[in-house]
């Protein structure tokens, strides 16, 4: 199998190398708008380096991946879909709903493949998590704890292109939130702070942000995130029951420290960012990738788990912005 890969930043040359080790994976063309990263990543996995994005659409690949600047995954995935290629994109496949159904529109008029990148479904603890709720074991589900902290904040010039704490780090929560429970998102009532740094302010973005979620069988769910957590990178979710409870991310390496005169020991090395956290997910979700190109499995994660995402997403910045509660139905969904 050939496979076509945009983008060598941080998360493509990941991707790449995850490829780059697959069996089924006979050989890789990667291409940048930064033609010499590219080329320094080719010369070190032993692939290919293209000059453009038109080259690896014409040079014989049987499948894309798309870990672009999110501006461009749109575009892309459309005229893969066009070449009748199956694609794998990082989140989002774009930054509002119009180009996000555009796209979707594409993808089914073609009848071509789209997996979207959400590497938690892919997380063994939240895998068991998802089970446990599913086969009854903690009884009745009641709440939901989802949070997401950053250790940093992410460049200031990426800001104004991320779409949002909501768009750009919650969307994992809520994709996790529908998958392990099942359910859906019903309405949100959501609030955002940006007290921190002046540049969060300057791009009309949120450096604090938590939101109370309605789900359709009447659990209530909370998420938050933030972009400043000194200890570490945090990622988890709680879930509670009448019968029992279970946590998602609470290891050794977990960056919090309890105040019980008996509690466990602080992290001597807490996690430091989500491709360290999630190296395994990201493999899984690569290599389920390559599966699904040969038809040897299902889509795990369509395009469709993306808007649906997204719409939690978009009903989160209303309500912060318009500081009401807003019911999903308010928001497009075809």
């Amino acid at each position: 199998m050939r496979i076509g890969l945009i983008g060598t930043g941080r998360i493509g040359t990941f991707h790449a190398a995850s490829l780059s080790r697959n069996r089924e994976v006979g050989s890789l063309v990667v291409t940048d708008a930064d033609r010499a990263r590219a080329q320094a990543l080719a010369v070190r996995l032993g692939a290919t380096a293209a000059p453009g994005v038109d080259e690896v659409f014409t040079w014989g690949v049987d499948a894309m991946v798309i870990t672009t600047a999110t501006a461009a995954h749109a575009e892309l995935i459309s005229r893969a879909a066009r070449a009748g290629l199956p694609v794998f994109c990082e989140k989002p496949i774009a930054l509002d709903l119009a180009g996000t159904l555009a796209a979707l529109r594409d993808v089914a008029a073609a009848g071509t493949v789209l997996q979207m990148g959400f590497q938690r479904r892919f997380d063994a603890g939240y895998g068991t998590a998802r089970a446990a709720v599913r086969e009854g074991r903690l009884g009745r589900l009641h709440t939901v704890r989802a949070m997401t902290s950053d250790q940093s904040p992410p460049p200031a010039a990426y800001l104004p292109l991320s779409g949002g704490l909501y768009r750009d780090c919650l969307v994992h929560d809520f994709d996790a939130l529908r998958w392990v429970t099942g359910r859906e998102v019903v309405d949100v009532y959501a609030a955002g702070s940006d007290a921190g740094a002046a540049m969060f302010r300057e791009a009309g973005d949120v450096d604090t942000a938590a939101a109370l979620l309605t789900l359709d069988d009447g659990v209530l769910a909370t998420a938050t995130a933030t972009r400043f957590n000194g200890a570490g990178y945090d990622v988890r979710m709680e879930l509670a029951g009448e019968a029992d409870q279970v946590a998602v991310g609470w290891d050794d390496r977990t960056p919090i420290t309890s105040t019980e005169p008996v509690g466990p020991p602080a992290a001597d090395k807490p996690w430091t960012g989500f491709l360290e956290r999630f190296a395994p997910a990201y493999e899984a979700e690569l290599t389920a990738f390559v599966d699904v190109v040969r038809g040897e499995r299902p889509n795990p994660c369509d395009g469709y788990e993306a808007l649906a995402a997204l719409r939690i997403a978009e009903a989160c910045e209303v309500s912060r912005r318009e500081r009401r509660p807003v019911a999903l139905a308010e928001v497009p969904g075809a």
